[in-house]
């Protein structure tokens, strides 16, 4: 329990105990430097820091403690910038020792490196704390899986097509600035106006006609963007801008593909074919039960008693919650070298082999809410399965409080390396707040009020 003594001595200070969170995870940093370790691959990647001279960057600790201070006050950059003036604590945690603040760029491309598989382990180093504090026993889990959304607009073939026709003209312009011997006809004017024409147009013989007018546009404008990448480059500038059109050509030829499948030859498109998002191109479509389909990716989160999440994955596509079962829970084995007793989900992740495999492993209690054909969940007594059954409806509560408490319903970073990172900050950031209130009760409990 030293880690619990340091914090109960640092909680009597007075930055401290008002911000007992962060208070949590500095205790836990200065006893396990070895978690920040775990960054400086990510961070440093193949530079190398010199300790001679003047310091104009963060260290690989100043830079851990500034995203985790982010993360739990659910600020953007500029707004931790402005933070490091104005919040006494913010100066504390983040350990700036009465020097000159950093920019919000500094750190912008420094947090930005931390990949998903450093914060797996970080989730993982953390979730182990809480097992040798005695928080978390890990005998009984549970999982389930929800949707975070991408930050992009309802796709719709029109408003796919008028995003590339505009995203293109964009920058073919700034191109004309770099290479003034390059030569395009800016379609954006015409473009808009069949794009809004389709969006009030209801009649498929009338959306048949504006959707032939918009593609030969289309057209032009791809033959366009495919001649200006070809155009030898004349300054750096003008570089980065053919760089820019070469990697949206492919997706502009795509949408063009899956709009004339679609809206000329009236071609049912598979999901898998189809594009979402030129901005954010990993985007899956979600369909979770009878309920509208969701744009984004699907998280699988698995919790144990103690209500901390001990296992997170970012999936790819859709796949069903049924197969989702035994990589959890041997992800879960592997990491924390504990087998549950209990394991408990909802109906979704129910099947014979689930079934058998946890029964394999060695777990106990097996209880799905909802069992399907003639499965019995299997358990040491009709009580235990109520009771699992109950605590499992906790795992919706859990859910709510990531997404809502650090705004993760919706992800506004920016690629697919991004999003899954986002969404490992949110659950460790839940996770810290999770242990807090679990050292704040072992104090009260300690110290009773007179």
């Amino acid at each position: 329990m030293k880690l619990f003594n340091d914090f109960t001595i640092k909680f009597e200070k007075t930055d401290w105990s008002k911000n007992p969170e962060f208070c949590v995870i500095d205790t836990i940093l200065e006893n396990r430097p070895d978690i920040i370790r775990l960054f400086e691959k990510d961070i440093l990647g193949d530079e190398k820091r010199s300790n001679f001279g003047r310091q104009d960057t963060p260290s690989v600790e100043q830079i851990v403690r500034a995203a985790i201070y982010k993360e739990m006050r659910r600020m953007d950059y500029r707004e931790l910038e402005y933070a490091q003036n104005d919040s006494r604590i913010c100066t504390t945690f983040i350990k700036l020792d009465e020097r000159e603040p950093f920019s919000f760029q500094m750190f912008q491309k420094y947090i930005s490196r931390i990949s998903q598989e450093t914060l797996d382990r970080v989730l993982v180093e953390i979730n182990r704390i809480a097992i040798v504090e005695g928080f978390e026993q890990l005998q009984s889990i549970t999982q389930d899986s929800t949707v975070v959304e991408s930050n992009i607009h309802y796709p719709t073939n029109n408003s796919l097509v008028w995003d590339c026709i505009k995203t293109s003209t964009n920058l073919l312009s700034k191109l004309k600035e770099e290479i003034t011997t390059l030569d395009f006809i800016d379609y954006t004017k015409s473009a808009k106006k069949t794009y809004y024409e389709l969006n009030l147009t209801r009649k498929e013989e009338k959306r048949y006609n504006l959707f032939c007018k918009q593609l030969i546009l289309f057209t032009k404008v791809i033959n366009q963007t495919s001649n200006a990448i070809k155009k030898k480059s004349t300054s750096l500038t003008s570089y980065i801008i053919q760089q820019e059109l070469s990697e949206l050509l492919p997706k502009m030829q795509k949408v063009y593909d899956i709009s004339f499948r679609k809206q000329i030859e009236g071609e049912s498109v598979p999901n898998e074919d189809k594009l979402f998002s030129i901005y954010e191109h990993h985007t899956d479509i979600i369909m979770k039960g009878s309920r509208v389909p969701l744009f984004g990716h699907k998280i699988n989160l698995a919790a144990g008693k103690s209500n901390l999440i001990m296992d997170c994955k970012v999936l790819k596509g859709n796949p069903a919650d049924k197969t989702l079962y035994q990589t959890t829970i041997n992800s879960i084995i592997s990491n924390y070298r504990i087998i549950p007793r209990d394991s408990t989900t909802d109906g979704g992740y129910a099947c014979i082999k689930n079934q058998h495999y946890a029964q394999e492993i060695g777990i106990k209690n097996i209880v799905f809410n909802k069992v399907v054909g003639s499965m019995q969940n299997i358990v040491s007594s009709q009580n235990m399965e109520t009771r699992l059954k109950k605590w499992r409806s906790a795992m919706e509560a859990i859910i709510s409080n990531v997404k809502r408490g650090f705004n993760i319903a919706r992800c506004n970073w920016k690629g697919w390396a991004h999003f899954r990172a986002k969404v490992l900050w949110s659950v460790i950031a839940y996770n810290i707040r999770v242990l807090t209130s679990y050292y704040i009760k072992q104090i009260e409990t300690a110290v009773p009020t007179s």
